[in-house]
């Protein structure tokens, strides 16, 4: 293993990056410390904005690294360019559409629907029943949606009904650490939902029939069971929470909830396809300037961040695959469940399986492990999983200071990672 200099300063910013992550708050310290730089010292606290800025730093170091080899200031740029053309964004690009429009709304307001008719069925209280649904039925629901959009409808819902409520902040980090493991592994029902799955479903041949009956049932098992462990503990704070009135005033018409739906659809069934999937979206905000009696504000500036955050991501992660082949080149399948699990949490679950896809002649059984590991610890950090940073992006600002505390973030979601791992491993 002889890694380039580039490939060596990538993985160095990557580090950083990371521990970048974990020192937000001495950033958001600055800003108060230093009034005159403090929009930039704030913009550095944003979570979502950390590796977009590293992700500039390998860029210029790449245009500058070949600048100073090839001698030509065009020359450095042009490998730069290419470096950046060689890797694929169209995931921060879907997230980017996919959250917009499911934050309408119309989509809000049809899930919304769906959450009160499951919870009434429920023989527990209103705040209870409508809690356990969010928790259960939307992470599931993002094998059918997409797992960003699943996160969005989720984070929404809970930060109108409950976060914004003073719940206790034990709640509300057992909440999200819940959320951001359930919506990882409630998307492998399907083959095209979650990112890791999307990643390996065509290299490995991996059709839906196949994520349901190796995959899916298993999810749905650990999903059911932490939504009720985790609403039994909580269960009387819940109960004291006074859950707002469905709104009538602003209620959506069935015709302008159906057109939604139907643009959802198309941007989920050509969630590979950026011509498609764009053209859609800018159909929608058509839809939505035209008639904006039906919207709240649209959450732009927050999908912005996002987008950022995952393009980042992918920049920064396209020199990790020196080390990394070569770690999954030496375990074996139950060591790399393991490890997949540990490494997810200090990078993108979507770019350890495409990694697997790298690697020639792997069993059945290690690429399962792989791909299993990889969702069951999308939910101990931010960046662990793509949808997670949409859902960060929405409930943050319910915490003291405004953010979210990787480590009180990593403690809340290992519980429910832990059912996780009983369910793949053991069932």
């Amino acid at each position: 293993m002889t890694p380039t200099t580039l490939q060596i300063v990538g993985t160095a910013l990557f580090a950083i990056a990371i521990l970048h992550t974990f020192s937000v708050g001495i950033f958001e310290k600055l800003a108060v410390r230093n009034p005159a730089n403090a929009g930039m010292w704030r913009l550095l606290a944003e979570v979502e904005t950390v590796f977009g800025v590293w992700a500039v730093a390998l860029t210029l170091f790449i245009a500058l690294f070949s600048a100073f080899q090839g001698g030509s200031i065009g020359g450095g740029a042009q490998a730069a360019v290419d470096y950046l053309k060689s890797l694929e964004y169209k995931e921060p690009m879907f997230v980017f559409t996919i959250m917009v429009m499911a934050a309408s709304r119309p989509i809000i307001q049809f899930s919304a629907l769906i959450v009160r008719g499951v919870s009434s069925l429920l023989p527990v209280s209103k705040p209870v029943a409508v809690y356990f649904t969010i928790m259960s039925v939307t992470p599931l629901l993002s094998s059918f949606i997409t797992e960003p959009a699943a996160m969005t409808l989720a984070a929404l819902m809970l930060k109108e009904q409950y976060y914004s409520k003073n719940i206790s902040p034990r709640l509300m980090y057992a909440t999200i650490g819940t959320l951001f493991v359930n919506v990882s592994i409630g998307g492998t029902l399907t083959n095209f939902a979650a990112p890791p799955v999307l990643m390996v479903a065509h290299a490995w041949n991996w059709d839906s029939h196949f994520m349901l009956t190796q995959f899916g049932w298993r999810s749905a098992v650990a999903v059911c069971f932490n939504a009720t462990i985790l609403t039994l503990l909580f269960h009387k704070a819940l109960g004291r929470v006074d859950l707002p009135a469905a709104e009538t005033s602003n209620k959506v018409p069935a015709g302008m909830m159906t057109i939604h739906l139907l643009l959802l659809f198309v941007i989920v069934c050509f969630s590979h396809d950026p011509p498609v999937f764009v053209g859609a979206f800018l159909l929608f905000m058509f839809v939505a300037s035209a008639y904006p009696q039906h919207q709240d504000r649209l959450i732009l500036r927050e999908g912005l961040m996002v987008a950022c955050f995952l393009a980042g991501l992918v920049t920064l992660g396209g020199q990790q695959g020196w080390w990394l082949k070569e770690l999954f080149a030496h375990m074996d399948a139950a060591s790399i469940y393991y490890g997949a699990t540990a490494l997810t949490a200090v990078t993108d679950n979507a770019a350890l399986t495409f990694l697997g896809t790298q690697v020639p002649n792997l069993t059945d059984e290690f690429k399962y492990a792989l791909v299993s590991g990889a969702v069951t610890g999308g939910g101990l950090t931010v960046i662990a999983n793509a949808p997670n940073p949409a859902g960060m992006s929405i409930l943050k600002g319910s915490f003291k200071g405004g953010a979210v505390n990787p480590l009180w973030l990593f403690l809340s979601a290992a519980p429910p990672t832990l059912a996780a791992i009983l369910a793949f491993r053991l069932l």
